[in-house]
């Protein structure tokens, strides 16, 4: 794209120091990097967030939900604001709101201020992230320059999460969780000011917002998914419980009418008519479910269980990273020979073996003969997964949808990924309060009496019955997302039509 720069005129949008390709691509990288690099670089800093801000287990899953409710159920809006308010512009905000809240969120000192900041962070992102891939689109010709902008951006997107989790475990155990938030400042600081001067401005489209959609679809799914977690805490005949799902239920019927009846809708849901595409949807649902709850159990087991420093436990899940991404390059070679039903299906199938093999972990298993094995074979699998799915979802779709269908995609990550944590939470809670509960009646039955006597003078289990049941509760839910998996499983082999892409 040639940008007119003469002396003392500019084209409309074009950037105040005219076209470099390199520094314009630099800053919408970065910025898909720090939106990436957040997810893996706050999940080191779970167990040491849990004990400055004393969250409980359960509670200590909305820093992950409160940033991927809002990222995933504004995301489409993101998108439809860079459209009609300029792409460039939409952008600057969205990385401004992304370091105002990683600045504010790095001062908390209580859980709800945290989790105001994680949200207000997903707003950010969500406004940021799919704006930056339809920058380059804005910013770079079609054809090879294209493509090789296209390559960069996803190498970075896939190296993001080995980023965070070493940077993660850097900034954790050298100076303190409250500096995985801190270092988004001076970077997104640094990218605001550069994107005026090297990336040009798109081109105003029509259009209107969706805000009712946008709005009672996250806040719909918010409260699913807070019902979840108080049933963990509270039971099932909670009235908060109660009025949570009661709450998900209203706003959601609200949400699919409000689809149904507007004319330009946040979410086209003819996009799930077609039978591959809305398999594929259900798919990474289920998938992400599974996937965000081994990050999060596996975490807090090596950093609570095996007494990991952050360091060495981010160090931990980099076989994982490594995993995805080789498979990933043999699926995206391998798609055009054997087609996405078989990658798919090989992928689930992978999944779901590492997951069974992980819901035997105990209080005894060790990194090597307990953890690495099964985390590789998730790894691997979820690795076959990803390029046949973006393939089937974004195949068949007029060129005008191509982005609402990928980005439903990534909204289906983040929803499935949200709901699936809260309902492993909920399981883990119930299997921790049942394992207690058995622990402390053969303490006091015929336990040690020194154990004894300090559960009776403090509340609290002793550390190695503590371990246990944290071991207990995870390992229980390891087994509810492997029903996670086998849905994603059956659902490959089942609706996915064996068709092979042009």
């Amino acid at each position: 794209m040639t940008v007119l720069q003469t002396a003392g005129q500019r084209a409309p949008g074009a950037a105040r120091r005219g076209y470099h390709p390199a520094l314009a691509l630099t800053v919408i990288a970065a910025s898909q990097l720090m939106v990436v690099l957040d997810g893996t670089i706050v999940n080191i800093a779970l167990p040491q967030m849990q004990h400055a801000l004393g969250f409980s287990t359960s509670n200590l899953s909305w820093v992950l939900n409160a940033y991927t409710l809002t990222f995933g159920g504004l995301l489409l809006l993101g998108g439809r604001a860079g459209d009609i308010l300029g792409r460039r512009r939409v952008f600057i905000s969205g990385i401004l709101i992304f370091t105002l809240a990683s600045f504010l969120g790095g001062l908390a000192t209580s859980a709800t201020w945290l989790l105001a900041a994680r949200a207000l962070q997903g707003v950010g992102a969500a406004i940021a992230a799919p704006t930056a891939l339809s920058l380059i689109t804005t910013n770079f010709a079609e054809g090879e320059e294209r493509n090789r902008a296209f390559g960069v951006f996803s190498a970075v997107a896939v190296s993001g999460a080995a980023i965070g989790l070493i940077a993660g475990g850097m900034l954790t155990s050298w100076l303190s969780w409250r500096w995985v938030l801190f270092v988004n400042v001076p970077i997104g600081v640094l990218l605001a000011t550069l994107a005026p001067m090297y990336i040009t401005e798109s081109e105003r489209q029509p259009g209107r917002f969706d805000l009712g959609g946008a709005a009672t679809s996250t806040a719909g799914m918010t409260a699913l998914v807070y019902g979840f977690i108080r049933a963990a805490q509270e039971g099932w005949s909670d009235p908060g419980t109660v009025g949570s799902f009661a709450a998900a239920a209203v706003l959601l019927a609200l949400f699919l009418s409000i689809e149904t009846r507007i004319r330009q809708p946040i979410t086209p849901l003819h996009m799930f008519r077609e039978r591959n595409r809305a398999g594929s949807y259900v798919i990474m649902l289920a998938l992400a479910a599974a996937m965000f709850g081994q990050f999060f159990f596996l975490t807090l087991f090596v950093q609570d269980v095996l007494g990991y420093s952050p360091l060495r436990a981010g160090i931990a899940f980099l076989p994982i990273t490594g995993a995805i991404v080789l498979t990933s390059q043999l699926a995206a070679r391998s798609v055009p020979r054997v087609g996405p039903r078989r990658l798919m299906t090989a992928g689930a199938l992978l999944a779901v073996t590492g997951l069974a093999w992980l819901s035997q972990v105990s209080v005894d298993s060790g990194y090597l003969d307990g953890i690495l094995g099964p985390m590789l074979l998730f790894g691997l699998g979820m690795g076959l997964l990803f390029v046949p799915l973006t393939i089937v979802a974004v195949s068949g779709v007029a060129p005008h949808e191509a982005g609402a269908a990928s980005s439903l995609l990534n909204v289906t990550q983040q929803v499935g990924g949200s709901l699936g944590l809260s309902i492993l939470v909920t399981v883990f809670g119930t299997a921790s309060r049942n394992e207690a509960a058995s622990q402390v009646a053969q303490l006091l039955g015929n336990g040690p009496a020194d154990l004894a006597a300090q559960f009776r003078q403090t509340g609290q289990l002793p550390a190695t019955i503590a371990h246990q049941v944290l071991a207990h509760g995870i390992s229980t839910a390891f087994q509810l997302a492997v029903v996670f998996a086998a849905l994603a499983l059956a659902v490959a082999v089942v609706v996915i039509r064996p068709e092979r892409p042009a």
